[in-house]
């Protein structure tokens, strides 16, 4: 399988860095570490002395993500959790795979805005505005080597179109931009939220959100 040329990933990082949510480091970096006993906003730093090169490396990317699954897709995160030497620099990135047919389910990002670029494959996506416009939805299709942004906070999706498998490499404006996948928060919440709420809120009968909600919502994270 041919990738296109590394310059369009970079300038994707460039472009979600430009708009980089978290705030500015105040030091050259801060490999992350954890530590269990204290909670933080963000995370600790690792002993500078103690870095290596090695901390600033993330070898996730190198293999295709299994799509055997039943949405057709695999996302390969490559946030704080998995990548330590993003701590502080506000930005962070995933791959995303698709099967002919697969889908990134409607989900949302919280914390960062969201730079995607095709690398194979022919992919339908779109993003809606919030209440405030009328939940419009904007959407495109996207061929090799196209670059299309998706407004922090707002629902969007990805969805394979091409008789082929596809991937995209997404660059996100926070080290932890925060995933929710709409059909698993509302329909796989734990415990679960009151079928009284689903029917009104969805106008629907309650048979339909329990059988909603006794589904297996998978997650491709």
């Amino acid at each position: 399988m041919k990738f296109l040329p590394t310059s369009l990933l970079i300038l994707a990082l460039a472009t979600a860095t430009t708009f980089a949510f978290d705030p500015s480091p105040l030091q050259d970096f801060c490999v992350a570490i954890n530590d269990p006993k204290v909670f933080v906003n963000g995370k600790f730093c690792k002993d500078q002395k103690q870095v290596t090169a090695d901390d600033f490396l993330f070898k996730g990317f190198r293999y295709p993500g299994n799509t055997a699954n039943p949405l057709g897709s695999k996302v390969t995160l490559a946030f704080v959790d998995q990548f330590p030497g993003l701590n502080t620099l506000g930005i962070s990135m995933a791959r995303i795979d698709f099967a002919p047919g697969g889908l990134n389910p409607p989900h949302t990002h919280p914390r960062g805005t969201e730079v995607l670029v095709v690398t194979e494959g022919t992919l339908l996506v779109g993003f809606v505005t919030s209440n405030q416009l009328n939940n419009t939805l904007f959407t495109k299709v996207l061929y090799k080597g196209d670059v299309f942004v998706f407004p922090i906070g707002l629902i969007h999706f990805q969805l394979n179109i091409g008789k082929t498998p596809a991937l995209a490499f997404a660059a996100l404006s926070s080290q932890n931009p925060g995933v929710i996948t709409i059909a698993n928060a509302v329909f796989g919440s734990k415990p679960p939220i009151s079928a009284d709420v689903l029917t009104k809120a969805f106008q629907v009968d309650k048979k339909v959100v329990d059988y909603l909600q006794a589904q297996f919502w998978y997650d491709n994270n």
